[in-house]
């Protein structure tokens, strides 16, 4: 498994407390070809969906244990916040976007697995303050707080590679 973006802690490193709880927390879901699918999928920039999900997932671990949440299921949620398969860049949907995609997600997710009403409502909620009701539970603050985190830091790393990238060739190109 990959490392969550901007985190030390490489998710395969079977020596690291975290790295281990996490995967024996989330290892289930990830065998779901529901769940590989969004590898298909762009979710910020270069930032593959299913990439995002892990990003959300290993934060709201991180942070549910901070706040005094359920980390199982706070992971749990995270990863399937985003359980759709279309492009939400390009696709036309019956809402918008921000208020459609976490109905879409908790109906997803609910096929493949039974969700407790904390987890269905931290996938259901993860938008606030865009999406209707505020999160009602401590694992619903914490999936929709690491959404925000993870959010960011994919769209400032994207931003910061493209950025240093024509920085680089302007003086690369400019000593020659």
């Amino acid at each position: 498994m990959q490392k969550a973006l901007g985190s030390r802690v490489h998710l395969d490193d079977m020596t690291n407390k975290h790295a281990v709880e996490f995967n024996n927390y989330i290892a289930d879901l990830l065998e779901f070809k529901e769940v590989k699918d969004l590898d298909e999928y762009e979710q910020h920039f270069r930032t593959s969906r299913l990439q995002h999900c892990i990003n959300v997932s290993y934060y709201s671990y991180r942070i549910a244990s901070v706040i005094g949440a359920d980390p199982k299921k706070s992971a749990r949620a995270g990863l399937l916040h985003d359980l759709f398969h279309y492009d939400w860049h390009k696709d036309k949907t019956p809402q918008l976007h921000a208020f459609y995609h976490p109905k879409l997600a908790l109906e997803n997710a609910r096929k493949i697995v039974h969700l407790s009403s904390c987890e269905e409502d931290a996938i259901l909620k993860h938008m606030w303050p865009l999406y209707w009701g505020m999160p009602s539970y401590r694992e619903s603050v914490a999936v929709t707080m690491a959404d925000k985190y993870a959010a960011s830091l994919e769209v400032c790393y994207q931003w910061g590679t493209f950025f240093a990238g024509k920085i680089y060739k302007l003086f690369a190109y400019g000593n020659n």
